[in-house]
């Protein structure tokens, strides 16, 4: 059985978390605490940092690799595209999210007070220019109708919106809809840890 160290507030966790109730398998989840993280953390990752997935004698980091690594050994539902060309799509926009957004998000979870109000208004500028994507209202996830691993790697952050204290104005009421469409999945709402639902109000 595949075990995942997730941290209980980590957004990075979440995504890993999100992915294996899509799946509908068994594994175990080992709640860390993110301010105390036992020894082997740092054994089973060299950066000493959350999400890990072991399976046997596997252990991997980096939640867009463990969520990956999850979609082609169980491929029902299948989160990546099948079509090479947009798979190679969906990776580039992962990797954006990574170095546009979540090198933000690090931040702002790193408690850095100097760069927060950069990071917030980074996060807002970004999210702004995604917006218009959901303004048609046939586009009901990232790809079209098929849900994908673009909106497991970004649901923990809309999520967590308010924690940050990042207001979008009116003009990303299409954003949000579509954020209300990923918090209403089954998987999402199982994937919450308590201290995540108290996030928001």
């Amino acid at each position: 059985m595949m075990t995942l160290y997730s941290g209980t507030t980590c957004p990075f966790s979440q995504r890993c978390r999100f992915v294996l109730y899509e799946k509908g398998m068994d594994f175990h989840i080992a709640d860390i605490d993110l301010f105390n993280k036992p020894e082997e953390i740092a054994v089973m990752n060299p950066f000493n940092r959350l999400p890990i997935l072991v399976e046997r004698d596997l252990h991997l980091y980096e939640s867009n690799i463990i969520n990956e690594y999850i979609d082609e050994r169980f491929p029902h539902p299948q989160l990546m595209p099948a079509d090479p060309v947009m798979r190679a799509r969906a990776r580039l926009s992962l990797y954006h999210f990574e170095i546009e957004l979540f090198s933000q998000v690090e931040i702002l979870e790193s408690g850095a007070a100097k760069s927060a109000e950069k990071a917030r208004a980074a996060i807002r500028d970004f999210l702004m220019r995604m917006a218009p994507i959901f303004a048609n209202q046939k586009q009901k996830y990232m790809l079209g109708d098929e849900f994908s691993m673009l909106d497991v790697a970004i649901a923990p952050l809309l999520w967590r919106l308010d924690h940050y204290q990042i207001n979008l104005p009116r003009t990303a009421a299409p954003l949000l809809k579509y954020a209300e469409r990923l918090f209403s999945r089954q998987a999402f709402i199982d994937s919450m840890t308590p201290s995540e639902k108290a996030m928001r109000k």
